[in-house]
């Protein structure tokens, strides 16, 4: 197998101009004061007022520079050094202070010696990564004391579907990297990009049970069935935000999230 760093480095990188110019992230809506984060995800982050926040995987860094709107004081981390460019470009448009790096998850702790309130990773994120023990020891790594984990992802049962959600391709766990090329981008399937990328599906079980080991509390599990956003096929838009696929309404999960605490003593 290819290194998988740098293969998806490069899908993310051809990816950010496109995803930045899109309807689907609206930069320019953003920077005038538009939100973007979802109630999944805020139930759990609650008050941020003070709070410090590494924000892993964070892309340009629209989820980031809303915690710094909302008060927190935020680090967002992304394997494309596109994407950090464009994430300082941003930042800057928006008038916050919120940092960002460019580094590899497994190799954050060599780019930051600072521990933080609250580690927050979301939507599309642990499935580029192949061993969720070395994930999870980065996050309990950060978390000072008392801080918590809060973590908004796609369910694995999503990543089992072929494209058309018309049947199951892959198992529900991680057995092996799933390696595809596909043209495009979700923001715009029809994209002048084609990409190979490497993944993998992770169980909620092994998600769960590798942050467990690291001796974190488990606060909350939720499973929602529905999507925020409309980057899949076949979809029913029911409201704002809520996205179901077309003839499977309310009977497939689409999303889950955990809350989890780094005890104090």
């Amino acid at each position: 197998m290819e290194d998988y760093i740098e293969v998806n480095k490069k899908l993310w990188n051809d990816k950010v101009e496109i995803h930045a110019k899109s309807e689907f992230y609206d930069v320019d809506a953003f920077i005038a004061g538009k939100q973007v984060l979802n109630a999944i995800e805020l139930d759990l982050l609650g008050d941020l007022n003070g709070k410090s926040v590494l924000h892993l995987q964070c892309h340009f860094g629209q989820d980031s520079i809303e915690l710094s709107r909302m008060g927190a004081r935020v680090l967002g981390v992304d394997l494309s050094d596109k994407a950090i460019d464009k994430a300082n470009w941003l930042a800057e448009q928006c008038g916050t202070d919120t940092k960002f790096i460019c580094a590899d998850v497994y190799d954050t702790p060599n780019h930051i010696d600072e521990k933080f309130d609250i580690v927050f990773t979301s939507y599309g994120t642990v499935g580029w990564l192949p061993d969720m023990d070395r994930w999870a020891a980065v996050v309990n790594h950060f978390l000072k004391p008392d801080g918590k984990f809060v973590f908004a992802e796609f369910h694995p049962v999503v990543w089992m579907m072929d494209y058309e959600f018309s049947k199951i391709d892959y198992s529900y766990f991680n057995i092996e990297p799933i390696i595809e090329e596909e043209p495009g981008t979700y923001t715009n399937p029809e994209a002048p990009i084609k990409n190979k990328e490497i993944s993998w599906n992770h169980p909620i079980s092994e998600v769960v049970g590798a942050l467990l080991k690291q001796g974190l509390n488990l606060k909350e599990l939720n499973e929602f069935d529905y999507s925020p956003y409309p980057c899949f096929k076949n979809l029913l838009k029911l409201e704002d935000k809520k996205y179901q696929i077309k003839g499977l309404e309310g009977k497939l999960p689409m999303v889950y999230s955990l809350l989890m605490n780094k005890p104090s003593f």
